[in-house]
């Protein structure tokens, strides 16, 4: 069978304690088949670890489509990996089709039909759903994905700097502008690394973690010194285009500092030459083979999946609707039993 083929692979490069969310819903819906016969688009961006996803999707008897591409970072091997596979990777009659439930990112297949709605994956995409008239399953507004944005972003930040020999953080100033998810991930990780780190964020709402000193988004001379002294600046804000207006950006594109993005949208805008920004303004972690390892993401690609259970059970009202907090206490008891990184989640209450 195909999910055997599939899995079979997958197991030999990943432990079962990389993914216990997953491997929970494989063996759980190989029985119950909660999806069968359902029509479903899946836009995770295409990568090694999101094989796992789709394995637990198929097991759940989904008829499957990955969609793939319209502005969001893939791996081409993973998508060739597939069709030899046999999984239906989309093309563009595929865009055209009806599906039962669309499983979306950053919002940019807002335009492909759902019968009974959309599961989004990521903050960037919620302006996109807010006022949509079918229910949307807004993975991203819970806690879970704080593990794969503030854990597994945050090591993809300090994995993607290493790719381009700048992996030595001690005793470096790095700024970092956005402290939400993402960006509290980088500050984390480069605090950890010896990185004296400054964010750039709303001062009144944000306090900022591991010892990091913040400038206020209004403060353009506080945020002009803070640039003009770093080794690196990081935009974490998840928000295309979110550095015009707030200062200078010839300290930026005609300075020395290294620029790095961790969002999907192009947050520098076009004052900041892509030549300019390491792997060309696509978030940094997409230049590795996995962006985000399997570990630190699968707690998020679960629920991402059990969306769909929700939007195809009724469960949501038109726009965006939050995860339930059992339906994420689920997710995480089984991350805190079987789960390698169950040690770091206490990193998350440090913050």
């Amino acid at each position: 069978m195909l999910i055997d083929l599939l899995y079979d692979e997958l197991k030999m490069v990943y432990r079962p304690e990389e993914y216990p969310a997953l491997a929970e819903q494989i063996q759980v819906w190989r029985v119950e088949r909660p999806l069968a016969g359902r029509k479903i688009f899946d836009a995770t961006p295409v990568f090694r670890n999101t094989m796992m996803k789709y394995v637990a999707l198929l097991a759940a008897g989904a008829d499957l489509t990955v969609g793939y591409g319209r502005g969001i970072p893939f791996d081409e091997r993973v998508l060739e990996k597939l069709r030899t596979f046999g999984v239906t990777v989309a093309d563009d009659e595929a865009l055209r089709r009806d599906y039962d439930v669309v499983l979306d990112c950053a919002g940019v297949n807002a335009d492909v039909r759902a019968a009974y709605g959309y599961v989004e994956l990521t903050r960037s995409g919620a302006e996109r759903y807010r006022d949509s008239a079918q229910p949307v399953f807004f993975a991203d507004a819970g806690r879970i994905k704080e593990i794969e944005t503030a854990l597994g972003t945050g090591d993809g930040f300090r994995r993607g700097m290493a790719h381009f020999g700048f992996g030595d953080f001690a005793g470096k100033r790095i700024v970092v502008f956005g402290c939400g998810k993402v960006g509290s991930g980088v500050v984390m990780y480069a605090a950890l690394g010896g990185a004296e780190v400054t964010v750039v964020d709303d001062a009144a709402r944000v306090v900022p973690p591991f010892g990091a000193s913040i400038v206020d988004l209004g403060d353009r001379a506080g945020i002009e010194a803070a640039v003009r002294e770093a080794w690196c600046v990081v935009c974490a804000t998840g928000k295309r285009g979110a550095l015009s207006g707030l200062f200078d950006l010839n300290l930026l594109s005609g300075g020395d500092a290294i620029i790095a993005n961790m969002g999907v949208e192009d947050e520098f805008g076009p004052e900041i030459p892509a030549e300019r920004v390491l792997n060309a303004k696509e978030p940094l972690n997409f230049v590795l083979e996995e962006p985000t390892h399997l570990k630190y993401i699968d707690p998020t690609m679960a629920l991402d999946n059990y969306g769909a259970l929700e939007i195809l059970g009724g469960r949501g009202a038109p726009g965006l609707n939050t995860p339930s907090a059992a339906l994420e206490e689920k997710i995480l008891a089984t991350v805190r039993a079987g789960g390698v990184i169950a040690p770091e989640l206490g990193f998350l209450e440090r913050k």
